[in-house]
């Protein structure tokens, strides 16, 4: 008897590491390309192996892209952007011929294992302003009516991947339970609920709980991570009560509010895929390398654990965390953090220790994840202020800086970044820099009107602490000009024009 209930233990704690395992080896990661030079697609595909991830969701379907993840076997969601629902959406031939392009082609053994499609980014956003609204559900039938009559319904599903922004509670009673869609979208929602039931794909949405916390001085930030306030010494939040439950973070608030959404228009056993969360490490001051590996190893252990959230206990959460490397040529219009939610530096290196298993018992919480391999860089040179430039010529160093940023990355040197802690003088040296480390370093890009200089001379570059002047990678993974385009030109023009002066 007694032996026989030691074989039942052992059975069950076999079980238990096995499900621990399969939860995290369903991690996936989203690896977007809004960068100024980019790193190889396999370089990228090899990251993704390496530290242990199994999904990728990427923003498009570009050849470059689909080429790296050919024959991974990794599981990928690929997209169709917003700027293409209008078409595919009122034109079936349009969504047609897309699948054609985007998937069929890459079926076939050794190709790319695509599970799922994307119809646009968040398309329901606020800040969009209903461009996207009356596109984006005929946008999904049309996708997915052209992945059945393809042959690929069965394997891929299309969804649409929307912002946390579109469900909420009442101010008069602000708990989960009382979550809904919100107004202006909620036909649309129900509709595309409706749809996404009928033909078996999961609702995907995007979580940020750093997004709580950014510009809300009065939101309790341990409320926005996993440890009940353990990891800063302070009192633990206080809890939101619902119904009997305590809700002692915003990741598990905001995720039952989605599942009361649901159950009020009776789909509340939808399957949920959590398409984007995690946590910048610059660009603002709760944006930190601390609080992110503090906000990752809480959510990594979560997950493994199944714990799932308390009106879905011990449901598994399919997640792709965001990011994988950071984006210089992101639009920083919802704040300077956007180029920096990488858990891997532009060139694939990692920022913090942290365990991608969520402690399985392969890896450590204080192992570093595995860095990219067979990354090339330019040569180690940098541009910086030329010694014998003078006080006298501040006005025009800020305006050749306010040029640079206007051009390249500047968010580190925002109050409380990275790089804040320089001085005037170092603050010209890191504008001068990434906008020559972004132009290829070509010979042209450190003049300044004769105010920079090139050097090989790391003694020569104000780097201190964590404000790291970068050498870029190898021209070989520029990007097309288009990228660099996408920077939002005005909105750091004005920063660095602050920063030349301080």
């Amino acid at each position: 008897m007694a032996a026989s209930r030691r074989v039942a233990a052992a059975m069950i704690g076999v079980v238990a590491i096995m499900a621990t395992i399969a939860a995290v080896d369903g991690l996936g990661v989203n690896w977007g390309t809004m960068a100024t030079h980019r790193l190889p697609p396999k370089v990228i595909a090899r990251l993704i192996k390496d530290n242990g991830f199994k999904k990728v969701k990427i923003f498009d379907a570009d050849a470059t892209t689909m080429s790296g993840l050919a024959g991974t076997g990794i599981e990928t969601m690929i997209a169709v952007p917003n700027d293409m629902l209008s078409a595919v959406g009122g034109d079936y031939g349009r969504a047609r011929e897309w699948v054609k392009e985007n998937v069929t082609r890459y079926m076939f053994d050794g190709g790319v294992n695509i599970r799922h499609v994307a119809v646009g980014n968040e398309p329901f956003l606020k800040a969009y302003g209903g461009a996207f609204d009356r596109h984006t559900v005929p946008a999904l039938r049309n996708i997915q009516r052209a992945l059945d009559e393809a042959g690929h319904g069965t394997k891929i599903k299309a969804t649409v991947p929307v912002n946390a922004d579109v469900y909420d509670s009442p101010a008069s009673n602000p708990v989960p339970s009382a979550g809904r869609f919100r107004d202006d979208v909620a036909g649309l929602m129900a509709d595309m609920v409706k749809f996404l039931n009928r033909s078996g794909a999961p609702l995907t949405v995007n979580i940020y709980p750093f997004l709580s916390l950014y510009g809300n001085d009065d939101f309790p930030i341990d409320y926005a991570f996993f440890d009940g306030g353990a990891a800063s010494g302070d009192p633990p939040p206080k809890p939101v009560f619902d119904n009997g439950i305590n809700y002692t973070n915003v990741f598990d608030a905001n995720f039952d509010t989605l599942v009361s959404s649901l159950k009020k228009i009776g789909f509340g056993n939808l399957p949920i895929v959590i398409g984007e969360v995690g946590w910048p490490t610059d660009g603002d001051k709760h944006a930190t390398v601390a609080y992110a590996q503090r906000f990752y190893s809480g959510l990594l252990k979560r997950l493994a654990a199944r714990r799932g959230t308390p009106l879905r206990p011990r449901v598994p959460i399919d997640v792709y965390l965001f990011g994988l490397v950071d984006e210089d040529a992101k639009s920083v219009a919802p704040g300077n953090f956007e180029r920096h939610w990488g858990i891997f530096t532009f060139d694939g290196r990692p920022k913090f220790p942290v365990d991608l298993r969520g402690g399985d018992g392969r890896s450590s919480s204080s192992s570093m994840p595995l860095a990219a391999k067979g990354v090339e860089y330019m040569k180690r040179r940098w541009c910086v202020l030329a010694p014998n430039a003078t006080d006298d010529e501040a006005g025009r160093v800020a305006d050749n800086v306010g040029y640079a940023c206007a051009h390249a990355d500047c968010t580190a040197l925002g109050l409380g970044c990275s790089c804040g802690g320089l001085d005037a003088r170092g603050n010209a040296s890191y504008a001068f820099n990434v906008y020559y480390q972004a132009q290829g370093q070509a010979e042209a890009a450190c003049d300044f009107q004769g105010l920079a200089v090139v050097t090989e001379d790391e003694r020569d570059v104000p780097s201190q602490g964590a404000c790291n002047f970068t050498v870029q990678v190898a021209a070989a993974g520029k990007t097309a000009a288009a990228a660099c385009a996408a920077v939002a030109a005005a909105a750091v023009v004005g920063l660095a024009a602050v920063l030349v002066l301080v």
